[in-house]
């Protein structure tokens, strides 16, 4: 693909917004995306669930200054019915909203915890090569004493799906460690076409969730049934580990922080930057303040003492001691 950013499609964005902190959320990324990518020609969707059978509460996003920041910021909602997964397992909605995108055009998805903090437009894409997120932890299966192993839990997936397991391997790692197989965050992915890849994703997932093979059916789905379907989707389509530069998603052009304490806490000085300058115009900080995590860690500060209490270049090994440690000082929140 060519490296000249005016000759690559434009693209459009997909996040996830819905009343609570994921609007909040959605509204730093919208804010994000233009102050750090101002040239950015395609079109950023928030994607509203609606309410309806499976959601107990109204999820629509009812915040009349929040809703006019987001038009203000050139974002779009797009509402989106939840058919199948809705409050019980609200990870779903990154599946059922693709429907919704308009079709045939390519698209970005993010989690609404990231922040924009390059010139995302410039990112080489191939999208008919999909990928996701190797921001990743071997979350999924639990291998229990006696049970399948990692072989033979992911290859029943891929054999229920008709695809080609042995092609998805990485034999440069040993067989039954986690990163032998394929496995993503799905912090991100993108593709070509939302309706393809969302009706595949959503059959997948489905099956997986109903109807899982014997080798996988005493595994625990939630939260991670998105994450395995989502390399089964990304295969089926001819996608790979790696079909973006390394140092783009998840480096220079973005950040999935995931929860502001622990942005504070191991992200780098640029980001830290992008949070406070985006968030500073006051026609922003009065929506955003609302939000107790972005009130108490960007606009009292108190994000500067976790930072102080952390050496980026030397950080925990495991995230649930970076936790604890916020956790001690009272200043975790979410």
């Amino acid at each position: 693909m060519s490296s000249n950013p005016e000759t690559r499609p434009a693209f459009n964005i997909l996040v996830i917004g819905q009343d609570g902190r994921l609007m909040y959320e959605a509204l730093l990324f919208a804010a994000s995306l233009r102050a750090m990518d101002p040239d950015f020609a395609g079109r950023l969707f928030i994607a509203e669930p609606q309410p309806g059978a499976r959601w107990g509460n109204d999820p629509r996003m009812k915040h009349p200054d929040l809703l006019s920041a987001l038009k203000r910021l050139d974002a779009e909602i797009l509402p989106f019915e939840s058919r199948h997964f809705g409050q019980a397992y609200p990870y779903g909605n990154k599946i059922e909203a693709l429907s919704s995108l308009p079709e045939g055009e390519p698209f970005v998805f993010f989690d609404s915890d990231t922040l924009i903090t390059g010139p995302l437009s410039t990112v080489p894409f191939d999208f008919s090569k999909p990928c996701a997120s190797m921001k990743v932890e071997g979350t999924w299966p639990q291998i229990e004493l006696y049970g399948p192993g990692y072989t033979e839990i992911w290859s029943s997936l891929y054999e229920r799906f008709g695809l080609d397991f042995e092609s998805s391997l990485d034999r440069d790692q040993p067989d039954e460690y986690w990163k032998r197989y394929l496995y993503f965050n799905a912090g991100f992915f993108f593709y070509e076409c939302p309706r393809k890849f969302g009706d595949r994703f959503l059959e997948y997932a489905l099956e997986i969730r109903d109807n899982p093979p014997q080798a996988a059916e005493l595994q625990s789905y939630d939260p991670w049934l998105d994450q395995v379907a989502l390399p089964l989707v990304i295969h089926s389509f001819g996608g790979e580990r790696y079909t973006l530069p390394k140092d783009t998603l998840d480096g220079a052009m973005s950040c999935h922080y995931r929860t502001f304490p622990l942005l504070f806490a191991r992200e780098s000085d640029h980001v830290i930057e992008v949070l406070r300058t985006v968030s500073k115009p006051n026609w922003l900080k009065k929506v955003l303040k609302e939000y107790d995590p972005i009130k108490r860690l960007v606009y009292q500060s108190k994000g500067d003492k976790i930072r102080d209490m952390f050496d980026q270049d030397h950080l925990p090994r495991r995230e649930q001691m970076i936790r604890n440690q916020i956790k001690k000082a009272g200043l975790w929140m979410r």
